[in-house]
């Protein structure tokens, strides 16, 4: 039996934006206004990044995550699955920058992963080597020095933790056995060590 389908749409990026031969980007991706992709790079399907964004060499993103005007996604940083970048967060990637003596060594750069769900407010800092696990959700504003566990909220400066959100984006109540459920029937299990996991 043959069936017709549709032919996969390529990516889109705007006349003002710069897309460096060499750069690997996913189909039905859109890139918006006086953005830059660097040459070695791997953008994935079905994403967005807004106005003014730049994707430095070795940088990964994976399939629809959306990254909002004024981010740089600076070498080191690898965003998985449906990662949300607000607007003007900011990704480091050296720790101890100085002009007179450069880290210009792929060694000198710490690698940042934002897991897959994890969404980032704007005008948040999220200093290089740390890891932000399944659906964190770093609140606008937050300064993040330290890795962030699975579905915890965090805000501050520096961040902490300030309660737990589903995939969602509902916030988590947990009962005394550490059981949440969810308006739409998901659970979520807290174990004493205070990390968070979906049931089933």
């Amino acid at each position: 039996m043959n069936t017709l389908t549709a032919p996969p749409k390529p990516h889109y990026a705007h006349p003002t934006a710069v897309v460096d031969e060499g750069a690997s980007i996913g189909e039905n991706t859109k890139i918006w206004h006086f953005s830059h992709v660097y040459p070695r790079t791997v953008i994935g399907s079905d994403c967005i990044l807004g106005q003014n964004v730049m994707v430095a060499d070795g940088v990964s993103i994976g399939n629809h995550c959306k990254i909002q005007n004024n981010v740089s996604l600076y070498e080191g940083v690898v965003l998985e699955d449906y990662v949300f970048c607000g607007p003007s967060m900011v990704f480091t990637n050296v720790q101890t920058p100085r002009c007179l003596f450069p880290r210009n060594r792929s060694d000198d750069y710490f690698e940042t992963r934002v897991k897959r769900g994890a969404s980032i407010g704007a005008n948040a800092t999220i200093v290089c080597g740390i890891t932000l696990q399944e659906c964190a959700f770093v609140a606008a504003g937050s300064v993040v020095i330290r890795d962030v566990p699975a579905y915890a909220m965090v805000a501050g400066v520096p961040a902490r933790i300030i309660g737990y959100m589903c995939e969602r984006g509902e916030r988590l109540k947990f009962d005394g056995t550490g059981r949440a459920m969810t308006s739409y029937g998901q659970a979520y299990r807290r174990s004493a060590d205070g990390l968070v996991a979906k049931e089933g």
